[in-house]
């Protein structure tokens, strides 16, 4: 943890209380009983959402427009306005369970960082652009993170909106059917810096006691599908040394992950999310497991050399287990490492705020992570209660929302003031 401690009489601040009620204005679209919140990407509500924060935009005088897959841009003029925006956003799309601050903790900081520079009649030298990205959470239309993966190249438009969910219909209809198509011309074609606010979606602030996580970078991800397959058999007619239980083999697969992971610390992560079992009946023996595994670590050489144990491990497995064995890759995402540049200006915006604060690696996946491969990246992260996100029991202080949007308004004050 480190802290700075000094006196902010004349510091710019933003207005903690204006942020909160944005934030619970917000909430209100798509309210659950259970205090979260259901604002699923493209749907009614997700409209209900984009048009309250319209117009905010608006009443800002921003101008306002969205590009063709639907990510929203609100654009505040510098003094040099041909210059490339400082960009800075999230996302204001939920889980159907979600909460109240992930990303949506983001885009209002954002939008509270440009109420301030207009409240105090600063100009920046560079344009200002806040960002409102087209589902994030992946929820209703997969792939997740499809607004910001259209716009860096990751994904076709024309695969996108081909996307389809649930009942069928495609993102391409769902976009239009609210009404916020765009065109791919009035988004910006360069950012000189991203800057992306968000809760932590993790314990290790709140347990370090830091306010401020200064996010250097996320985790690189490799999925994988395994299937075992055995033979399934009645369980009491069986013998113990006859059986080829493709559940057993599977616990020793997940025992595997956990000590592969637990061996590269402290950025290896192992997690087997997912299992189905074949026939899941309580008297026979299973002959088919199908599972999930998770690896990532921040250290693309690190992560390669887990996923090559995990490989040999299984190959292990299955045959002391005598059973066959299939694996599929179904997600290899690299590491990604932000800018020094604005890392940096995290950085000495926390410390000029007295913000205790730590560096940090995100182990979620984020816009700004995409965002990073075209263009100088950030992230600021703050606490939430427990850890706990995509839940409706997702929480963060008033004062640790406020202090995120410090850190952030002066960033990208520092970011935006630089010449071309």
């Amino acid at each position: 943890m480190t802290t700075t401690s000094s006196s902010h009489a004349t510091r710019l601040t933003i207005d903690g209380e204006r942020l909160w009620q944005s934030l619970m204005t917000l909430a209100k679209i798509g309210a659950t009983p259970k205090g979260g919140c259901n604002r699923q990407a493209l749907t009614e509500l997700d409209r209900q959402g984009r048009d309250l924060l319209t117009r905010w935009c608006e009443a800002e005088g921003l101008t306002v427009r969205f590009d063709a897959i639907g990510n929203l841009f609100a654009r505040r003029p510098g003094r040099d306005d041909t210059a490339d925006p400082v960009v800075i956003g999230s996302h204001i799309d939920t889980q159907p369970t979600g909460g109240k601050f992930d990303g949506c903790f983001g885009v209002l900081a954002a939008l509270e960082v440009i109420r301030t520079l207009n409240a105090q009649g600063i100009e920046t030298q560079r344009p200002l652009e806040l960002v409102a990205w087209t589902n994030e959470e992946g929820c209703r239309f997969a792939p997740c993170m499809m607004g910001s993966g259209v716009f860096v190249g990751q994904l076709t438009l024309d695969d996108a909106l081909s996307r389809r969910d649930a009942e069928g219909i495609s993102a391409g209809e769902a976009l239009a059917a609210i009404g916020y198509v765009g065109d791919d011309a009035h988004r910006p074609a360069r950012f000189a810096g991203y800057l992306e606010a968000h809760i932590e979606q993790g314990p290790i602030l709140e347990e370090e006691g830091d306010t401020i996580g200064v996010v250097t970078g996320a985790l690189g991800i490799q999925w994988f599908d395994v299937t075992l397959t055995g033979m399934a058999a009645h369980s009491g007619s069986t013998p113990m040394h006859l059986r080829r239980n493709a559940l057993l083999g599977a616990t020793r697969v997940i025992e595997a992950v956990d000590a592969i992971a637990m061996a590269h610390q402290p950025d290896g992560r192992g997690t087997v999310g997912a299992c189905q079992v074949l026939p899941n009946s309580r008297n026979v023996i299973p002959g088919e497991v199908t599972l999930s595994v998770d690896l990532r670590h921040s250290d693309g050489n690190v992560l390669d050399a887990m996923v090559a144990e995990f490989r040999q491990t299984l190959e292990k497995i299955a045959s002391a287990s005598d059973l066959a064995l299939a694996v599929t890759q179904t997600a290899n995402n690299p590491p990604q490492h932000f800018h020094p540049d604005c890392i940096a200006a995290v950085r000495r915006a926390a410390q000029a705020g007295g913000h205790a604060y730590r560096d940090i690696v995100s182990g979620a996946g984020h816009d700004a992570v995409l965002v990073a491969g075209v263009a100088p990246t950030a992230m600021i992260f703050i606490p939430c209660e427990k850890g706990i996100s995509h839940n409706e029991a997702e929480y963060a202080s008033p004062a640790d929302v406020a202090a995120g949007a410090d850190v952030l308004l002066h960033a990208t004050l520092e970011l935006a003031q630089q010449g071309a």
